[in-house]
């Protein structure tokens, strides 16, 4: 374990909800050093702990996404867990939940109730549309946020269905922008010596991402659709079936990079070609350019295409899969694939940390804890004070 102070361990997070969103904001939280305090109602923990694959009973993707957190459990339906709840807040800084907007208000447990507790709280709050609006009572999963933020759409194959990417993306994008504004409302309480509301919308942060799609419709008249692997207008940047049944992504789209992978196919008289000499000819040529390259690409083993292009400084790749991550040196050198001590599986491989910082990097101290409320004795009697007579008295009326 590193000896050097983590750039956010004087940061305590209380982490409500389940699931996707807000846990990854604790996750990437945690990997910098806060506290993250996982709140699970008692007899019913979140799902993720049993999501994706799983090993000897175990699912694989708790270890990672609650990773360097400390687990409790608490029954924020009864008024003496939101008590509970309320003590934890006057000595935390962040509070993050993901429920449907209303849930906290329900409880009793509103921004404004708790930052009467604490003024400095910082309260961040990711529900599918938002806190205000008048789709804010709607369920929102990121499959749904994908799809009205406009994701969906410009996702697969121009004669097929709207598809979904392999990851949880809208899910993913909504943490990362509600980790932003935690960040950014936390810095800005060095200031005022106030606590805010960071209120993300899964739809507004797939939406946030969807560059151009605005204009290119108000000002140009052009809605963007399914393209497959191709970028309209931009050629080439596609992928290429190679001697050795694979297929490797290559982007030339620029008149110099063009130009060297042209020397790269020992063709170099297509630089010139008045039908691919410039960005737009390029791309006005797409499905001709696109067809002579494979037909180069094809001649040889994926390797062998790729260390040619390489060579005359042309962007191009494997489209890796798991194995070949594993197996790639510069995974290794980044320190992306790093393993974790687990107390059933052993030596657990997850991803490294993103991004990396020079003076004061992050660090994975422990996999997501096995047992639910593993935390609960050293959080409720060393944090809270609480005497072992109380703790058994909330055990007993099943609040925590």
């Amino acid at each position: 374990m590193s000896e050097k102070q983590l750039p956010l361990e004087d940061i305590r997070v209380i982490e409500l909800g389940t699931l996707l969103a807000g846990p990854f904001s604790g996750r990437l939280l945690g990997d910098f050093g806060a506290e993250i305090i996982k709140v699970e109602p008692p007899g019913k923990s979140d799902p993720m702990r049993n999501w994706g694959k799983s090993k000897d009973g175990i699912g694989l993707w708790w270890p990672i996404q609650s990773r360097n957190k400390k687990s409790i459990s608490l029954n924020l339906r009864e008024e003496e867990g939101q008590q509970v709840l309320r003590e934890l807040i006057k000595e935390a800084d962040v509070v993050i939940e993901n429920f449907r907007p209303g849930t906290m208000e329900k409880w009793n447990l509103s921004y404004e109730a708790l930052s009467e507790i604490n003024p400095k709280l910082i309260m961040v709050r990711t529900s599918g549309y938002g806190q205000t609006g008048p789709y804010k009572h709607r369920a929102g999963f990121g499959s749904v946020g994908e799809a009205m933020g406009g994701l969906r759409n410009v996702t697969g194959f121009p004669d097929r269905p709207p598809s979904r990417i392999g990851v949880s993306m809208g899910d993913t994008l909504a943490a990362l922008f509600a980790t932003i504004g935690c960040l950014v409302a936390l810095h800005e309480r060095e200031r005022s010596g106030k606590g805010q509301v960071v209120d993300t919308a899964l739809y507004e942060s797939v939406f946030s991402v969807m560059e151009s799609i605005i204009p290119d419709y108000l000002l140009a008249g052009y809605i963007r659709e399914r393209m497959g692997n191709i970028l309209p207008g931009v050629a080439p940047s596609n992928i290429y079936f190679t001697q050795d049944k694979t297929y490797i992504v290559i982007g030339a789209n620029a008149d110099g990079v063009f130009r060297r992978l042209c020397e790269a196919m020992e063709q170099p008289e297509l630089a010139d070609d008045s039908r691919f000499a410039t960005h737009h000819a390029r791309g006005e040529n797409m499905k001709l350019l696109d067809s002579m390259i494979e037909e180069w690409t094809k001649t040889l083993p994926a390797k062998e295409a790729l260390k040619i292009l390489e060579d005359k400084g042309v962007p191009s790749g494997l489209i890796y899969t798991a194995k070949d991550i594993l197996e790639d040196p510069h995974y290794k050198e980044r320190d992306m694939i790093i393993k974790v001590d687990h107390p059933q599986l052993g030596e657990f491989p997850m991803p490294g940390i993103v991004p990396k910082l020079s003076r004061t990097p992050g660090e994975v101290k422990h996999a997501g804890p096995e047992e639910m409320g593993k935390h609960n004795h050293a959080v409720y009697t060393g944090l809270l004070g609480f005497n072992e007579e109380r703790l058994e008295e909330l055990k007993k009326n099943n609040i925590i």
